[in-house]
């Protein structure tokens, strides 16, 4: 082993608005806050997800421009954690099947919710 994961960075614009969507999709709590980068996760000593501001920032253009990287949300309930995200400010992307659906979050970060 070479190294142990510490975390996961996410460039956006607004990493306070950001944080704040992804606590309440995945139950996570804030580890470190500051204005250009916040940490959550299960606690601070374990590997987290950050967020970091990043000025110009772009969203890929789904479908036709995919994304390198993004987080599969495993639910009860496809229909009903759809409307939650929704709720929270996420938008409807093109694709999805039976059992999952693609999202993009606040800042254009394409999601999958899936139910296995």
């Amino acid at each position: 082993m070479i190294g142990r994961w510490h975390g996961l960075v996410v460039d956006c614009p607004d990493p306070q608005a950001l944080a704040e969507f992804y606590q309440e999709l995945l139950g996570m709590i804030r580890v470190q806050d500051g204005p250009d980068f916040v940490v959550i996760g299960d606690a601070p000593d374990r590997p987290g997800v950050a967020f970091q501001r990043v000025p110009d920032w772009r969203p890929p253009s789904w479908p036709a421009e995919p994304a390198h990287l993004h987080f599969d949300v495993r639910v009860d309930d496809l229909a009903r954690a759809g409307e939650q995200v929704l709720a929270l400010g996420a938008t409807r992307l093109d694709g999805g099947g039976d059992r999952f659906r693609v999202y993009a979050d606040p800042a254009g970060h394409p999601f999958c919710l899936v139910h296995w």
